[in-house]
């Protein structure tokens, strides 16, 4: 396909369109259309998919914070507007931008850039207020995953509120990846199927004992209870604890199932016969592996199992979530990959039995998601604001392109406490059906 690109100036004295701008700091081609408020245009008058920029501010936004940020500013402000996907769903043009390429322009052009924004146009404007301080700014809130400050980041992105995530996550109230049992597996069918995955790798049972960390609106909590299992679950969301405890004893399980609106470290009691932590490893830091999983195995009776399932990068180097996530959506949220958690999982004593990827699930998963929110757009809507609502799509559908390109991955990792004699009492194959 070929792009016809707006001419570029001659003379350094002349003013720059915002459509020229897009065109220096771009790379071959662009298969968007990019119209502006000041009525220039570039890329493919038929494109499908496009971005309109409404106003001065929002290429401020751009300018004052290039990259996803910036971008994230510009949209959530209704600043910068998707053409041809629905806002609760914009995966496709997500999509079609992981094509564009970014480059940084010669001085020169830059600094004709910059003469054509203008000095009030590099004043950055205020953030949207759904946006969290930045980490250097958050240690007034505690040092990085302190008690005080875990709190805080949980609140950020948990605390939405409940009735909006009932629309996003249907059903199951299930906020972490699915496993689909065959490709036209319903959202519902592959969020059951991935609680009855956990139960079966943890060999639980009836009178078993379960300790569930970061358990969310309490998913795990009450499969397992349903099946005779005494489960505790810990959530530092007080939303997620109200919700759980009130399913709980909707349920009829209240004799075998709490959920606690509590950090994980204050959980005292011990001998479980498994532990699972199902989305919890990515909020925790990666310097404070040792001492988690230290605590799981605290927790455990000998010959009891761990269950950690958790997204990871598909290296093993340290790296953050990037500006859009740490301040939208996971503040202080870390990543690595699963070969640093199995090490970590090993260094305090646990032998891991069995890991797994499901990296494809959770972009199928995401997709489910998305099109809960595309459906229920209106009502989401009047639950949390469009801005709130625009952050949701934007983040779940750029997170499902970032699955389906390996840039971020899924692994369970299964372990066992072994007794003094090195004995893990477990079968010499998998017990469970994938």
């Amino acid at each position: 396909m070929t792009i016809l690109r707006t001419n570029r100036p001659d003379s350094s004295t002349e003013r720059m369109s915002m459509a020229q701008i897009l065109d220096t700091v771009t790379a071959g081609e662009v298969p968007l259309r990019f119209t502006a408020y000041d009525g220039s245009a570039t890329g493919p008058a038929q494109a499908a998919y496009g971005l309109h920029l409404k106003s001065p501010r929002g290429a401020s936004y751009l300018a004052t914070a290039p990259g996803d940020l910036g971008m994230a500013r510009a949209y959530v402000a209704g600043d910068l507007d998707v053409i041809g996907v629905h806002p609760g769903d914009p995966y496709e043009l997500l999509n079609a931008l992981g094509e564009v390429h970014f480059r940084m322009p010669p001085p020169r052009t830059v600094a004709a850039i910059a003469r054509s924004l203008g000095v009030e146009l590099l004043k950055p404007p205020p953030p949207p207020p759904q946006e969290a301080l930045p980490r250097w700014r958050r240690v007034a809130e505690g040092m990085r995953h302190s008690r005080t400050r875990d709190a805080e980041a949980i609140h950020h992105h948990y605390d939405v509120s409940n009735a909006f995530y009932e629309r996003v996550l249907g059903p199951s109230m299930t906020y972490t990846c699915a496993c689909y049992p065959h490709e036209g597996a319903t959202l519902e069918e592959a969020q059951e199927n991935k609680y009855r995955l956990v139960f079966d790798k943890l060999r639980l049972k009836e009178g078993d004992r379960l300790l569930d960390i970061g358990c969310g609106w309490g998913g795990m909590v009450r499969y397992a209870a349903r099946r005779g299992v005494r489960v505790i679950g810990a959530t530092l969301s007080r939303e997620q604890a109200t919700w759980a405890q009130e399913a709980i004893a909707a349920e009829g399980l209240g004799h075998l199932a709490e959920v606690r609106h509590s950090d994980y470290r204050d959980v005292s009691e011990t001998g479980f016969d498994a532990v699972s932590s199902i989305g919890l490893t990515e909020h925790i830091g990666i310097r404070n592996y040792p001492s988690y999983f230290r605590f799981i195995n605290d927790r455990l009776r000998v010959g009891g199992l761990l269950l950690n399932h958790c997204i990871t990068r598909p290296d093993n180097r340290r790296s953050s979530t990037g500006a859009f996530i740490d301040r939208y959506v996971f503040p202080d949220g870390e990543l690595t990959g699963s070969g640093t958690i199995i090490a970590a999982v090993q260094d305090v004593g646990l032998e891991v039995r069995h890991e797994e990827n499901l990296r494809e699930h959770y972009a199928q998963t995401l997709a489910g998601w998305c099109t809960n929110l595309r459906d229920n757009w209106d009502a989401c809507v009047e639950e949390v604001g469009e801005a709130t609502a625009r952050v949701w799509g934007l983040y779940m559908a750029g997170s499902r392109v970032g699955f389906e390109r390996n840039g971020v991955q899924l692994h369970q990792v299964l372990a066992v406490k072994l007794d003094e004699r090195g004995s893990a009492g477990l079968p010499l194959r998998p017990w469970w059906e994938a």
